[in-house]
């Protein structure tokens, strides 16, 4: 068995009851080997990958190599976890590499599909209201995620590339500087002291985190413990940002909000919806441990609900789908329900069971995730 420090930690009864359906060991099943010490997180292994480069390259360089390197990787990760050992690069790591082209991606800033050009680094903020600084609201054991993964160490991140008018997390998604500025050293040290506790992963969150990748990739230059990291995002990040993490995350939590490109816009302010996160679930389907966020909102199961189900179904169907239906309005829609007044309401039982009868007529796997 790979070697970790020894821990102590409790499981609500229905966590640990999860793990007997089938289904959600095989669809999770790199996750669950990490947390039984089969298999070393992603991490741990990037950062011993030995990569040569140069900081002076200039982006383009830094982005070929980079894609070289992710195309080793797998190999490299079957040979670490047959030889049950890492050892040490010479010189600089694959892990090295991610947080050196993060740092060049947020200035001038390219991280998520905004694409704003903001240059972060230089005081400018960007659309998500950040500069380079990275905030943190708050980190603890959160019991109340899908029963696979708690307890989570989540870490909720400020600012956020979406205006979602129902924001659940407005007060940290729309003012980003409600939280305490983190350096990569801090942030790792917030991590491992969640492990310690007994965090069964380390869950990125907001707000959104794409905003703050630089930062979280940096940090895990100063982490070395076996703990599966977690992306939980809104999944509007570009293909330079989502090509950085594909390799280090060990389970996926995206959300998928809307079927139509004109929800979309009119509740979450963002243009070419559908193109850009169905590309980027795609990716991360293909390559790893997913399980899907869809929140049900009312009105919206014809041009939302149904569609996405249809689309996961046809494009991701080992992904795990937990399908909410804890909408309430909030935010914008609580204090002018006139302006959005199909959301003015929470999802009826009627919608949720057509919702639910969707997803068992395409064969989608939801029930054991929550």
């Amino acid at each position: 068995m790979l070697q970790t420090p020894v821990r102590m930690f409790s499981l609500r009864p229905d966590a640990a009851a999860v793990w007997r359906h089938p289904e959600v060991r095989s669809r999770l099943a790199h996750y669950k080997a990490v947390l039984d010490g089969a298999e070393p997180p992603f991490y741990r292994v990037a950062k011993r990958m030995e990569v040569e480069y140069r900081a002076s390259w200039d982006l383009s360089e830094l982005l070929e190599t980079h894609r070289e390197a992710s195309r080793e990787f797998a190999r490299y990760y079957r040979e670490a976890v047959e030889a049950q050992r890492l050892g040490k690069p010479r010189g600089r790591s694959y892990l090295d590499l991610k947080a050196h082209i993060a740092s060049r991606l947020v200035n001038p800033c390219r991280l998520c599909e905004w694409r704003c050009g903001a240059r972060r680094e230089e005081g400018e903020r960007g659309v998500c209201g950040l500069d380079a600084r990275v905030r943190v609201a708050s980190a603890f054991l959160h019991w109340g995620e899908e029963a696979p993964l708690v307890p989570s160490g989540t870490i909720f991140f400020t600012g956020c590339s979406f205006k979602c008018v129902y924001c659940q997390n407005w007060d940290i998604s729309t003012r980003p500087d409600n939280g305490v500025i983190v350096t990569p050293e801090e942030l790792a040290a917030i991590a491992v002291k969640l492990w310690l506790r007994g965090a069964r992963n380390i869950n990125y969150v907001g707000g959104n985190p794409d905003q703050s990748l630089h930062v979280i990739v940096d940090s895990l230059r100063y982490m070395d413990v076996d703990v599966p990291l977690l992306w939980n995002s809104n999944m509007y990040m570009t293909p330079e940002s989502l090509s950085l993490i594909l390799d280090i995350i060990d389970i996926w939590l995206p959300d998928f909000k809307y079927g139509s490109d004109k929800c979309a816009k009119r509740l979450s302010g963002v243009d070419r919806y559908f193109e850009v996160v169905s590309r980027n679930h795609r990716e991360i389907c293909s390559r790893g441990d997913v399980i899907v966020r869809h929140l049900v909102l009312p009105g919206h199961l014809d041009c939302c609900t149904k569609p996405v189900l249809r689309w996961l179904s046809e494009n991701c169907p080992r992904a795990l789908v937990n399908i909410m239906g804890q909408y309430r309005p909030e935010h914008l829609v609580a204090r002018f329900p006139e302006r959005w007044p199909e959301i003015a309401r929470r999802p009826s039982p009627a919608e949720m069971e057509e919702a639910y009868r969707y997803a068992d007529r395409l064969g989608i796997c939801w029930r054991p995730v929550s």
